[in-house]
């Protein structure tokens, strides 16, 4: 049961239809508490906190994290983004020419954009398996995923919970059939934490990276990577500084290299126990099993109204709290801006190769009523305009 209580902990503007938590999330008040603690606690006395206390705040952090996710809190970094994670990794795995990358059609821009860059530094492929939609089952979609690997396969690089498209991948079963060949894994769960349960322990995932500012709620600019120890050593840091090589080394080089990078506020980093309390408190997993609920109980309104189908079986396999419709636009810019400056819905357009997609998240602090503006506002906008079509 979603309280009242618990919807007003939210700081989200009440004169909008929020419907975007997917992109960057939204910090609760108690959390958001915490982080100006913090950094109140920084201004006071920034010596002490930068080279002792808030150190030892990020040990607990991580800790926090590491039961969190059932790993060693030695085995995760923090950084301020999984772009910064996947360039951390791309930069520094070991690529020649002829090698491949294997991914989907179906990942994130940014992350694309990295491995095509550093595959073609080093003459390499970063090679997009493509993924037929809708999807129909876990099985089939891990059987037509690896037709992509061969020989020249030297990792695999796939999200957990996709962006533009919405859609839970079995990456449990992709980390399982990979180390039964022998090819190391880098999941890009951006959308995974607090979205999906995660056990990094069980998952067998060589690298994994998660945004804790989105389902997390934590404060923007708090993002972990986890690395298995055995590819620790391969990643020098992207910035070089004080810990590299450092005059007062820490138990662990990794921790050394990639946690100690000159003046920063990393206030966002400590933040993570507290986000943990805040789900522990409210209860978590029903209140994400009611958000669940209703980004599915809408989907099928949503795509009969635009003449559309879902990517995936309305089913916990594929659809969490994102839920992507395919439309038709010409004119997917305009029609997000047209979608906040009319009628204050906040919405991505998501263009993604040919394809367009209305994608809808749901958190604690979302009702029914949400969705239903949502609906009323695409179906005057199909009435009244040109932007959506339906054929």
């Amino acid at each position: 049961m979603i309280t009242e209580q618990l919807r007003n902990e939210f700081l989200v503007r009440k004169d909008l239809t929020f419907l975007n938590f997917g992109s960057f999330g939204a910090c609760p008040k108690p959390i958001f508490e915490r982080y100006q603690q913090y950094q109140l606690e920084l201004e006071q006395e920034p010596v002490l906190f930068i080279v002792k206390t808030g150190l030892d705040y990020l040990q607990e952090s991580r800790e926090a994290l590491g039961q969190f996710l059932n790993c060693s809190a030695d085995d995760l970094v923090y950084i301020v983004n999984p772009s910064h994670a996947v360039n951390l990794v791309a930069k520094n795995f070991p690529l020649k020419a002829g090698d491949e990358v294997l991914t989907t059609n179906l990942e994130y821009g940014a992350c694309d954009r990295t491995w095509e860059y550093y595959c073609n530094q080093a003459g390499a492929q970063y090679k997009k398996q493509p993924i037929s939609l809708p999807l129909n089952t876990k099985e089939a979609f891990v059987d037509d995923f690896f037709k992509g690997v061969n020989n020249r396969t030297r990792l695999i690089f796939i999200s957990h919970i996709t962006s533009s498209t919405g859609l839970r991948f079995p990456i449990e079963a992709i980390c399982t059939k990979a180390k039964q060949l022998g090819i190391p894994t880098f999941i890009d769960g951006a959308h995974g934490p607090a979205q999906a349960p995660i056990d990094l322990s069980l998952l067998g995932a060589d690298f994994f990276t998660g945004a804790c500012h989105k389902w997390m709620m934590t404060p923007k600019g708090s993002t972990f990577l986890y690395v298995n120890k055995a590819y620790q050593r391969m990643l020098d840091p992207l910035v070089i500084s004080w810990g590299f090589n450092s005059t007062t080394p820490s138990h662990s080089s990794f921790l050394d290299y990639h946690q100690t990078q000159g003046t920063r506020d990393f206030s966002a980093f400590l933040c993570i126990p507290k986000a943990i309390e805040f789900m522990n408190q409210y209860n978590w997993t029903a209140v994400s099993s009611v958000c669940r609920e209703l980004v599915k109980s809408n989907a099928m309104r949503f795509c009969e109204l635009v003449n559309s189908q879902p990517l995936a079986p309305l089913n916990d396999d594929f659809i969490l709290q994102l839920f992507s419709i395919p439309i038709k636009t010409k004119h997917p810019i305009q029609l997000k801006n047209c979608l906040f400056d009319q009628y204050k819905i906040e919405v991505p357009v998501m263009p993604h190769g040919d394809q367009v997609f209305l994608r809808y998240s749901i958190q604690a602090f979302n009702t029914q009523s949400h969705l239903d503006t949502l609906y009323d506002a695409v179906s005057d906008i199909i009435k009244t305009t040109n932007l959506i079509e339906l054929d």
